[in-house]
């Protein structure tokens, strides 16, 4: 588990090595800023969750304690908002947003409902174990390096493990010490493909409940669009693909291919003020010494945050 002195212990630690009270925990300079700025990693958000639902603790805990079914609008403005201020907010931001983290994961605790792969019915779950955070970093670090490279220029193997290195201090967010991550990309690379193929990762009745919602949508002026539902199935294992019922026919794969076909064409030709995410802008206004980010990037923060600022104490 993660308890709250584990948790100052990293945060310390990740204050050291921050890149400065302005730019925060990383910095323009950095791999992970490079990534996360491009909106294009939404491609990947479907995949990030799938797999994350796939663990029998993450699926429980979603159907017992998140209001993903009744707000998913919502949902999706409190994950992103709470990764891009640890990325891009200010240090102060990062900080507050890991704590908030750790205060909202502490509430989430309880039982395993049925058995479910190795997990026994009547076992129990909380949000902080560490097993559990790991697979979930993991399933953002990974899929927003995959989304990226889908669409842009792949990075080179050196790039790659300057990204893990920056990933381990984004873990570090989460509680996680550098005992808890391997120490290199090809340790994380082997990590990720022995839990996608181990029965810690299966599909359960929740999961596959949570995921027919979402993407078959219980609300029709949510659901996704055939071709992302298709790409978002490409992505995943094939055996938890299996798992969640998707399915791929010929139709779906030319919907996707021709989707990503034409976002490779279009997206890279994009100007900055419409392929960066909101956040990243005001990142970078932050540092030119503005207190308030423009009436752009504070539509694009309402798109992506929910909400016009997402260091609401400007340069603090």
């Amino acid at each position: 588990m993660v308890s709250a002195n584990d948790l100052e212990a990293a945060l310390d630690q990740v204050c050291a090595h921050a890149a400065g009270p302005l730019p925060g925990v990383f910095g323009p300079d950095t791999v992970t800023w490079r990534i996360d700025r491009e909106a294009v990693i939404f491609l990947g958000a479907g995949r990030a969750l799938l797999l994350q639902l796939a663990h029998p603790w993450v699926a429980a805990a979603i159907t017992e304690h998140s209001k993903t079914f009744a707000d998913p609008i919502g949902r999706f403005h409190r994950t992103f908002d709470i990764v891009f201020a640890m990325v891009f907010g200010s240090l102060d931001r990062a900080m507050l947003s890991s704590r908030q983290l750790h205060r909202r994961h502490a509430m989430i605790v309880g039982e395993i409902p049925e058995t479910v792969g190795p997990f026994a019915a009547g076992s129990r779950y909380c949000a902080n174990n560490i097993p559990s955070l790991r697979w979930v970093h993991a399933t953002l670090v990974e899929t927003a390096l995959m989304a990226h490279d889908l669409v842009l220029p792949p990075f080179t193997a050196e790039e790659r493990e300057r990204y893990w290195i920056e990933s381990r201090t984004f873990g570090a967010l989460f509680g996680l010490t550098p005992n808890d991550l391997p120490a290199d990309w090809s340790g994380f690379a082997a990590y990720t493909a022995a839990m996608t193929q181990s029965d810690t990762l299966t599909v359960s009745p929740a999961a596959r409940e949570i995921a027919a919602q979402i993407f078959g949508g219980a609300r029709p002026w949510l659901r996704p669009p055939r071709w992302y539902r298709a790409l978002t199935a490409s992505l995943l294992p094939e055996r938890l693909r299996a798992g969640f019922g998707f399915e791929l026919d010929a139709c779906d794969k030319r919907a996707a291919d021709n989707a990503l076909r034409w976002i490779k064409r279009v997206y890279p030709k994009l100007p900055d003020r419409l392929r960066y995410v909101g956040p990243y802008q005001e990142a970078l206004a932050r540092l030119r010494g503005e207190p308030r980010p423009d009436w752009m990037t504070r539509c694009l923060n309402r798109a992506w945050i929910g909400r016009p600022q997402m260091d609401q104490r400007g340069n603090g």
